[in-house]
């Protein structure tokens, strides 16, 4: 009988990794991670941007150490909130934004989307727009980043039903599509909080109708007439 068989079989059984141990372990980490990220955005909604640790931990019905252990630091915790609230806006922008239905209809059920998100979390634009004390913002720029990406693929394909051959002009129209939603619903929040503010569907709307007259112009100047009812181009004019 070899002497170093029976300690590699010896290690094997004291290996955690052997009985799924490690990983039931990982399993409880992330839980318990996503534990503390979802108190957290819960008191960021009650209690404002000043809220300490202290408040986290007992929303999270956890200690202190623990969310030091999970996090390090405050800013890495506000950087997870973040990374989780933008988790959360896609599920929501993602659907609507490559549904097939008419133009100004998918337009608008994408504002509405990211309007609505906000609506439902309180605290969340905060995140958005990086005025949390520590917070380093990547998390947010890698969003934002995603977001432009979608509708440069999204007008980008506009733009080849309408003969546009114009690259940077799309890159640049959805750079500016992302800060102007962004704007006008850090508006909208700013005017609702102190009981001055349109309704959500009001905003939509309007914001809609703004985007929706870009792309009619823009059609308009390459001699092509779009309907706001139909996903494609309907008529091209002679030039």
């Amino acid at each position: 009988m070899s002497v170093s068989s029976g300690r590699t079989d010896s290690g094997a059984a004291d290996d955690p990794r052997s009985d799924g141990r490690s990983t039931r372990w990982d399993a409880h980490r992330a839980r318990r991670r996503e534990q503390v990220v979802d108190a957290a955005l819960i008191v960021l909604g009650r209690d404002g941007q000043d809220f300490g640790l202290d408040q986290v931990a007992h929303a999270a019905g956890v200690t202190k150490p623990v969310i030091y252990r999970h996090f390090g630091d405050r800013a890495a915790l506000l950087d997870a909130m973040a990374e989780r609230a933008t988790d959360r806006l896609m599920e929501r922008l993602m659907p609507v934004l490559y549904r097939e239905s008419a133009a100004w209809t998918r337009i608008h059920d994408s504002v509405d989307a990211v309007l609505g998100f906000l609506d439902d979390s309180p605290g969340v634009d905060l995140l958005f727009r990086r005025r949390l004390p520590g917070q380093r913002g990547e998390v947010v720029d890698a969003g934002r980043e995603f977001i432009a990406s979608a509708l440069t693929g999204l007008l980008g394909s506009y733009a080849v039903m309408l003969d546009v051959d114009e690259p940077d002009l799309i890159r640049v129209w959805s750079q500016s599509l992302v800060g102007a939603v962004q704007a006008t619903a850090e508006w909208w929040l700013r005017g609702r909080a102190a009981g001055d503010a349109l309704g959500r569907d009001v905003v939509a709307a309007r914001l809609t109708d703004l985007i929706w007259a870009q792309i009619e112009g823009l059609a308009r100047r390459h001699g092509v007439t779009v309907s706001p009812d139909s996903p494609l181009p309907v008529r091209v004019e002679p030039k």
